[in-house]
Parts: C-alpha cells; structure tokens; sequence
C-alpha cells in the first residue's frame, strides 16, 4: 500500500525553520501542569527535528481565551515540555510579529523555541490568510503532530499547510497509522464497541460504523435508548426516549449492512445513582419500574467477551455503564480487560479513544495494554463519524 500522507522520512530538517504544530492543551491547577501525558506524546517529533538539526518552533494554543490572557499563557507549559524533553525551551511572548521574528533569528541549529498561545489572536480560529502569511514568514516547512486539533480548520492547524511544505509529524502518524488498520483496511472481523450517556451526540458515528463493521456492541445508557425502542421496560433508567425511530432506524440501516447489533441481554439495577447503592442482575423482562440500568449484566458480559473473541479488530468509544461509580464499572473493566489480554497475546489489534473511554481503560490499568489509545476526543469521534479532517487532508499525498 503506498504512504498517503507525507511524514518526517520525506523531508531533511537540518538547518531548517520547522513550525511544529503540537497540543500544549495540557491540564493546569495554580499554574502547574497535572498531567504530561500530552507532553510525552509531542517529545520525540520535537526530539527528533532537534537532533537531526532542524529549529523547531512550537505553535500550540492553550484553553479559549477571548484576546490576550497571562492565565492562558504557554510559558508554563513550555517550562514543563523543556524538563519532559531534557533540553531548554525559549519562549516568545508572542506567535507573530517583531518578538516572534527576533526570537526565531536568535535560533541555531537544534533549539527549541515556543511562541506564545495562537488563539491570543481571533484570526487564528478564522483561518485569515494574512495571519497565516505572518505565521509563514517564520518558517520553511509546517510539521503537523496534533492530530487532536485536526478536526479544525484553523492557521495553525490546517491553512498553513497551504503555504508551505506540510509534513506529519511522529504523533500524528502513529495515530493515523493506528486509525487507518481500525476502520480503513483493517483485519476482519471488525468490532466496534460503542457506549456512554447519549444516542443523540453519536448517531453519525452509529451510521458510519454500522457500515464499516462487522458486529456493534452497544451498552451504556445508549443502550437503554436502543431497548425502549424495541418494547423492552427499561424502568426509570437514563435514555433519549425521543429517539427511538433513530435507533431503530440504525438498527435497520446495521441489518441492510449485515451488521450485527449486539444489546444487552441483562442489566444490573440500582435504586438509586451512588456508589455502592445496593443493586441486582435482572434479565430484560424483569426490569423493575423503579429501577435504573447503571451497567451491563453478567450474562451480557460473557455475549460481549464472545464478541471480542471473533475479532481481529476492536474499536473502542465509550463506557458499557456508570463506571465512575463503583461497583458499576465491572463490565466495562471485565471486557477491557479481556481485550487488552487479547491483544497482548497477538490476536486482536484494539484501537480506543475519548475521554470517557481513556479514563475507564486507565481505572482497568489496561491502557498501556491496547494496541493504540487515543487522547484526541472530538477528532478521534469525527474520524470515527467518516469525516474528513482539515489538518489531515493538507498532509494528503497527491
């Protein structure tokens, strides 16, 4: 299969100006970074440009400040990247203009230089050509490595890719790597496992996915909307009751594709949502009235375990059940781990992202353990919907 996208390989940065596009979105509290996990990711693109004897020149935004904001700064975030990469990081207080320009002149081969939040100015977010052409001026090549904000079609993002030779950077091609053997020419049998709250934030993925893969696990209070569309008492758990002819049409659109829709068979019930509340398997025509769904049921586990043992492909978006409360996190844990057992021993690729999900695989300590866990939240969604992505497409080969 031929590269579609041009990478690092294709390029010699020696002595060149490289505008590294990254995700600085780190989390902070009192003006300390609390989790590098995004840092780590960016480190060997910028390594690698720096040891190789390329410039590099951070741009990255931070938060959604309106204009200028000190709280919106980089500099901190810079000082925490300069001790995650072991090197020093220059900071300039701005991303264009005189500083920006004399920051970049004062740069020998190798350094790493961050340029101020692009989002202190609007047209950052508008795309505007004349700010991508005062971007450009400090650069000879456009590295992309954040594939999080590629579903954006902003300067730094996307329109720069326009004005000079665009490259993906290492992080932004294992992602697209990762996502192409997930959904665009994946080992069959292919398996999404789609969960969370809510039908109506992921009826495009729904529709895409029905058509891409070979069988559909759907849980989490999605789950519950699927039922009441079908008849089934659901008692007073979470659902979108106004969107069963929407999943039922989903449902119809899976069997036109030979999708396999895989529900819950049983659920485990609590009378009230909290933590330890006292609750109880119960088969689908037993649900009581007062009753809410919070998890998939154990006979429903051992459906979706069978599921995961036929792939050779799984793709991951969302919780089975309430799982930020104990003790119902137990199927979504039970069938990450199960996965990711499946996916040491070399019989399943497992691709995962969003929030949510991130988060639940790191409470089942099996993060490390899927092929390819993705941090980027409404990129990685959009991917999953069949969209195009601005900061992708730029980077096209052809």
């Amino acid at each position: 299969m031929t590269k579609p996208f041009r990478t690092l390989d294709d390029v010699d940065v020696k002595g060149k100006r490289v505008l590294l596009r990254v995700d600085l979105n780190v989390p902070m509290e009192d003006g300390r970074v609390t989790d590098t996990t995004r840092l780590e990711r960016v480190a060997p693109t910028i390594t690698e440009i720096s040891g190789k004897g390329g410039k590099v020149i951070l741009l990255a935004h931070f938060g959604r400040p309106k204009g200028r904001d000190p709280k919106e700064s980089l500099k901190p975030v810079a000082a925490e990247l300069s001790k995650v990469i072991g090197k020093p990081i220059a900071f300039a207080d701005d991303c264009i203009g005189v500083s920006a320009q004399n920051a970049v002149a004062a740069m020998k081969d190798g350094d790493v230089l961050c340029l101020e939040n692009t989002r202190f100015h609007k047209e950052e977010e508008k795309n505007d050509p004349a700010f991508v052409a005062e971007l450009a001026k400090l650069g000879d090549i456009w590295v992309n490595d954040a594939f999080s904000a590629a579903h954006r079609a902003h300067a730094s993002t996307e329109g720069l890719g326009y004005v000079l030779p665009a490259y993906a950077g290492r992080t932004m091609q294992a992602e697209l790597d990762a996502l192409g053997k997930a959904l665009d020419h994946p080992a069959k049998p292919v398996i999404a496992i789609i969960g969370g709250a809510k039908v109506s934030t992921k009826i495009d993925l729904l529709e895409n996915l029905v058509r891409k893969v070979d069988a559909l696990v759907i849980g989490g209070g999605m789950a519950n909307t699927f039922l009441h569309a079908q008849g089934v008492p659901i008692g007073k758990s979470l659902a979108e009751k106004d969107l069963a002819a929407t999943a039922l049409r989903i449902m119809e659109k899976a069997e036109a594709a030979n999708c396999a829709i895989i529900l819950p068979v049983d659920g485990v019930v609590a009378f009230q949502f909290a933590a330890h509340a006292p609750s109880h398997a119960y088969g689908l025509d037993a649900i009581p009235a007062e009753g809410m769904i919070l998890d998939v049921g154990p006979q429903s586990i051992v459906r979706i375990i069978a599921a995961i043992d036929d792939a050779a492909t799984l793709v991951w978006n969302g919780p089975l059940g309430a799982f930020e409360l104990a003790p119902f996190d137990h199927g979504t844990v039970v069938a990450a781990r199960h996965a990711a057992a499946r996916t040491k021993a070399k019989k399943l690729i497992s691709v995962a992202g969003g929030g949510d999900t991130v988060a639940a695989l790191n409470q089942a300590g099996v993060a490390q353990d899927f092929s390819y866990v993705s941090t980027a939240g409404g990129a990685f969604l959009e991917w999953m919907e069949g969209k195009p992505l601005p900061g992708v497409e730029v980077l096209r080969i052809g």
